[in-house]
């Protein structure tokens, strides 16, 4: 079997920046899908920034764990942690968009058996997926977001 080979840099910048720009411009009827059973979904994350208290937001693949959204902090599988993970670990809570509506989430890093069995459910969507967190200096934090009671009107 081949090495699966990745975009370059630029490349993969530029299809995230292109993906977010028909979000905007659609106003969220293009750029999110539901998960299919072989394949992942499209959900739009905002999270508070960790040095700015600003909100920032990021369109991630997922899949659903019973309540649960489950992705993975890859970054491109770049060797830098994505910034979005970053902020969730400094400021957990979060606001997930899905094509049927917004959720306020609380997230976490899976923990060594549950992470084990989420990356075994990545692997069936994607084959090639240890050959691309290879690329990494470190361990790929599988992240989890769980359901959260609102307590704040709109958030």
């Amino acid at each position: 079997m081949t090495k699966p080979r990745l975009p370059p840099r630029w490349v993969k910048r530029r299809a995230w920046f292109l993906h977010r720009r028909v979000y905007r411009l659609t106003r969220g009827r293009l750029g999110l899908w539901r998960p299919k059973p072989d394949g992942w979904g499209a959900m739009r994350v905002t999270v508070t920034g960790r040095r700015t208290g600003i909100d920032r937001s990021v369109i991630l693949g997922y899949f659903e764990d019973g309540p649960a959204l489950v992705t993975m902090a890859m970054n491109g599988w770049e060797a830098e942690e994505p910034a979005w993970w970053l902020n969730l670990q400094a400021h957990p809570d979060a606001r997930v968009e899905l094509v049927d509506g917004p959720r306020l989430v609380t997230s976490r890093a899976a923990g060594a058996e549950e992470r084990d069995r989420l990356w075994a459910r990545w692997r069936e969507i994607d084959e090639h997926l240890d050959a691309y967190a290879a690329r990494r200096p470190t361990e790929t934090a599988v992240v989890v977001m769980e359901p959260r009671a609102s307590t704040e009107h709109g958030s």
